[in-house]
Formats: structure tokens, C-alpha cells, sequence
């Protein structure tokens, strides 16, 4: 059985704009009540500016009022799995903490992690206070 999460990942996948690289992901970001708040890679000329499908999910999520999540899926169209790049797990530690991440393709599931895994030794707002 295919995860929803999964499937809403692979359907963000398909509104990508990657005119550039071609190569389009989808993310799906679930809320602790269980909303599903979907995000897709969204390229420029510059790439500088481009946005993973991780972040626009995450602020998405946040924009809208969310701050708490359960977990994240992640789908591109690869063989091995695809995890979020440096500042997107910076992001999703930040704003979700130890959330699952679900890296998936566009046939199957390929893995489960918790982002301490994916980010073993996080810069979070903990080493800020004084």
C-alpha cells in the first residue's frame, strides 16, 4: 500500500517548475492534526534563488499558520533516494524538528529517517541563548 503522504508528494512533483535542470521534486509535509501541505522545486536563472520543494512546503505550512509537524515525504524521479539538500534539512529541523522524512520515488518507497539522522549535529536556536 502507497503512503497518501507519498502520493501527495508525487503529485506536487508534477506543478514543479524546472525549466532549468529538469529535475522536478515534491514534497508533502503533514501537520500534527494531520493537514497535508504540499511543496514543489520552483527554479529561476539565477538558481541562486531557486527554492527546494522542502521549503516551499515548510513555508507554506508556516505562512498559513502551522507549527507543528509530524513528518515529510519527499519524491524525485531517481533511482536511489534523493534527501533534502543542507538548508532544507536546516529548515525542517528548525521549524519540525525530529520529524520522519519519507524519501520515495515515483514507484516506490526507498527509505524512512528521522532528520536527527539526516542532521547528526543541528545549528538550532539552543546554541544562541546565553
Amino acid at each position: 500500500m502507497i503512503d497518501p503522504l507519498v502520493t501527495a508528494a508525487r503529485e506536487a512533483r508534477e506543478r514543479a517548475r524546472a525549466t532549468f535542470s529538469h529535475f522536478k521534486v515534491g514534497a508533502a509535509l503533514e501537520t500534527t492534526d494531520g493537514r497535508v501541505i504540499t511543496g514543489c522545486n520552483i527554479e529561476n536563472a539565477t538558481y541562486g534563488l531557486t527554492l527546494c520543494a522542502e521549503r516551499v512546503a515548510m513555508f507554506k505550512a508556516v505562512s498559513d499558520g502551522y507549527d507543528s509537524f509530524r513528518r515529510i515525504a519527499v519524491v524525485a524521479d531517481t533511482e536511489e533516494p534523493t534527501p533534502p539538500c543542507g538548508p532544507c534539512r536546516q529548515i525542517l529541523w528548525e521549524f519540525a524538528g525530529d520529524i520522519e522524512v519519507i524519501l520515495a520515488n515515483l514507484e516506490e518507497e526507498k527509505g524512512r529517517y528521522r532528520m536527527s539522522e539526516l542532521l547528526p549535529l543541528p545549528f538550532d536556536a539552543r546554541l544562541l541563548s546565553r
